[in-house]
């Protein structure tokens, strides 16, 4: 009897003995670990999805039941139509294709020492000591007042050379030491070094004129063009299995692409259901989801009305969201196994045990937050015991050490009944995060079951 009242947390491990669940696991590990080293900007993400969707009959013809609708290349809602009408509600889930990087900043080049360096902008909430005296990558778009769309890639190809920001040597660091974290590293300070041979020419800034030959060399484009240019500064460099088992994945992005990639997957992989499925990628999450194509855009309004339209037009959209069940597909923060003390070990997340439902997040007294409805929790248990699918329950650390927030809330707004429900990933903002093959396989099940449902 007392075992029947207990609760006790599935691992993934004991879950997935069987041989063909660690295929099925290691197979999906490896197209992840693909995924993650060709997407490492919101726009390299968009277009994976937008070119796999493509291949399985997608496009942007209202008309069809299968619909793709990116939004200025750093948004996209994918629908798939069910047999019951869109005023019953929709399945739906969320998650944003951002992760905390380097922007460069509008007038980057400049050049001190006889080294050529760009100025950037950090995005998100990262640690600034994290990204010094490692390789770096620069992705992106430039726009030229021609009209030409330049794609950038300069760093993940064996051939290419890398970027950097210099770090300051220890024998000289007796200040910098004495400092706190956020003093001792200056934002104004994490610029990349890009060049350092001079050009042959007889004005000032050698170095600096040498890399704007090499820039028009390699793409036509003049220092003005910069101007109209996304460019991110990421981790040069593959995703990779970590420890002697290959049972961790590491690599950069995986807030939220591990998210993006886990739903995505399952999204392709379920037939038509009862209701309407929707897929639904954000960017500009990491820093509030403002914007155009973050979460407090009307981009979902506006894309669910068109579909509306052409498939019910008698529909209102405010019956369809009303109605709906979804997902905030987030990453969670499991216990770190050397910083223990940060978590309410009680109510803490560990990585092999499946995805984390999150019943609320924000900071503090729940500032900042949505909070699922204890119907929607039991309704979401009672999915996935069904199917065997395992799962945890966990908070953000305690009470008081910080916190975080999702786009959960900006569609909570709607009426809909909505969670956070992703995987863990330890080291999260990082250059290098690190999550579980295992927890990868339990979460692409369980969005699958939800997308059935």
């Amino acid at each position: 009897m007392d075992e029947v009242l207990k609760h006790k947390t599935a691992n993934c491990w004991d879950r997935y003995g069987a041989s063909d669940d660690r295929a099925g696991m290691d197979l999906l590990a490896n197209e992840f670990l693909d995924f993650l080293t060709r997407c490492k900007t919101e726009r390299e993400t968009i277009a994976w999805v937008a070119e796999q969707a493509a291949s399985c009959g997608f496009s942007n013809d209202l008309g069809q039941d299968l619909v793709i609708l990116p939004f200025r290349s750093k948004a996209a809602l994918l629908a798939r139509r069910g047999k019951k009408p869109l005023a019953e509600g929709l399945r739906l889930i969320t998650a944003h294709a951002d992760s905390p990087h380097l922007d460069l900043k509008q007038h980057p080049l400049h050049e001190e020492c006889r080294v050529a360096l760009m100025k950037t902008h950090y995005y998100g909430g990262l640690k600034k000591y994290q990204w010094l005296a490692r390789p770096l990558a620069l992705h992106g778009t430039i726009v030229a007042m021609d009209g030409r769309v330049i794609p950038v890639c300069i760093g993940e190809d064996e051939t290419d050379p890398v970027f950097t920001v210099l770090d300051l040597l220890p024998h000289l660091a007796r200040k910098q030491r004495e400092e706190t974290v956020e003093k001792a590293f200056v934002a104004e300070k994490l610029n990349i070094a890009i060049g350092h041979e001079p050009a042959a020419t007889d004005e000032d800034a050698k170095v600096r004129q040498r890399v704007l030959e090499l820039l028009f060399e390699r793409y036509a484009i003049r220092e003005e063009d910069l101007y109209s240019a996304e460019l991110q500064i990421v981790p040069a460099g593959k995703a990779r299995f970590v420890g002697l088992d290959r049972a961790l994945l590491g690599g950069y992005g995986q807030d939220d692409r591990l998210c993006v990639f886990a739903a995505f997957k399952a999204f392709m992989a379920v037939p038509a259901g009862e209701h309407t499925q929707i897929l639904l990628l954000w960017d500009k999450e990491e820093i509030g989801s403002d914007g155009a194509t973050g979460a407090k855009s009307r981009f979902m309004e506006y894309a669910l009305s068109d579909i509306i339209d052409a498939w019910e037009p008698d529909t209102k959209l405010r019956h369809v969201l009303g109605r709906t069940k979804a997902v905030s597909a987030d990453v969670h923060c499991p216990m770190d196994p050397d910083y223990q003390d940060v978590h309410d070990k009680y109510n803490a997340s560990l990585l092999g045990f499946g995805p984390v439902f999150s019943k609320f997040t924000g900071h503090g007294g729940k500032y900042g937050a949505s909070e699922a409805d204890c119907e929607y929790v039991a309704w979401f248990r009672k999915l996935l015991a069904a199917e065997n699918i395992p799962w945890q329950m966990a908070e953000m650390g305690k009470v008081d050490e910080g916190g975080g927030g999702t786009v959960a809330k900006e569609l909570a707004i709607y009426g809909m009944e909505i969670i956070d429900f992703g995987p863990g990933v330890l080291s999260m903002h990082s250059p290098f995060e690190i999550s579980s093959k295992a927890d990868l396989l339990a979460t692409v099940q369980a969005y699958n079951a939800f997308y059935r449902s």
